[in-house]
């Protein structure tokens, strides 16, 4: 796999060479609009609101609307008189306690592979954020943007992870809390026990993603077999409202006791999507 981004991790006046690579990969299946007379593709236009015409690209300006119907035009040298240099390291900033980051802030990891003549410090760097238990946070430019980032240790090695910056993160206060009173002992006794009686070690590759195989499956059968109809949906039955708490945790307890624990499931190849 090729490096997205190849530069230097910085702090004090330590440089450790580093390579980034993606840690995750997202298999979504791609459809295109057909028409369906004949299954022509749509492709799409770039029409303009005021006559409905075609814009060639040429013709094409970037502009902010700041008030209804109101634009500033912004060109490439607008853009370049705030652009933030890309420099080719990821400079911390400082270092915090990770327990004291808020989980909504990181969004997007990345394995950092260490560069020529870079394993001693890079060793270092990741022995002692799992001493203290802390992560770096630095700020990284990745393709002309500027982004914040956290440096974390992972098992044999380091971590970076695109965060969001503070401010985009919404304000719990804005949702409505529930109004119901604190439960009673009864209830949080039993739902404790179902908590304990579900639970079991982490096994991540039990977990897999079912409407992507379904929908994967279905496909093949519909290119197999075009012309068959296709079967009805099944309805799912409708939960009713809970007037006694106490009795359905209970229910759902003994439910869960004779429920067999699944067998450990085996890691498949995925087809990759088109």
């Amino acid at each position: 796999m090729r490096a997205i981004w190849k530069g230097a991790i910085t702090f004090g006046l330590v440089n450790i060479p580093v390579g980034l690579y993606p840690a995750v990969r997202r298999e979504e299946l791609k459809f295109r609009l057909l028409r369906a007379s004949d299954l022509s593709p749509v492709n799409y236009k770039r029409v303009a609101e005021a006559d409905g015409r075609e814009v060639p690209w040429d013709q094409i300006v970037k502009g902010y609307e700041y008030e209804k119907d109101r634009f500033v035009v912004l060109k490439d040298e607008d853009f370049a008189r705030v652009d933030v240099e890309a420099t080719q390291t990821v400079d911390i900033i400082n270092f915090v306690e990770a327990a004291e980051v808020n989980p909504l802030l990181f969004y997007k990891p990345y394995y950092m592979e260490a560069g020529k003549g870079g394993d001693r410090a890079y060793v270092l760097l990741r022995d002692a954020l799992e001493a203290t238990k802390k992560i770096g946070v630095a700020k990284v430019v990745i393709r002309t943007r500027q982004h914040l980032a956290a440096i974390k240790p992972q098992e044999r090695g380091l971590m970076l992870e695109l965060m969001h910056f503070p401010h985009e993160i919404l304000d719990v206060s804005e949702f409505k809390a529930p109004a119901e009173k604190a439960p009673s002992k009864p209830e949080l006794k039993m739902a404790t026990q179902l908590i304990e009686s579900m639970s079991e070690p982490w096994r991540p590759e039990q977990y897999t993603d079912e409407y992507h195989d379904a929908l994967e499956k279905m496909i093949e059968e519909k290119i197999e077999h075009p012309d068959e109809a296709a079967p009805k949906p099944k309805r799912h039955a409708r939960p009713s409202n809970v007037v006694d708490l106490v009795s359905v945790l209970q229910q759902s307890i003994h439910k869960t006791q004779e429920k067999p624990k699944p067998p450990a499931v085996k890691k498949k190849p995925r087809r990759k999507a088109a």
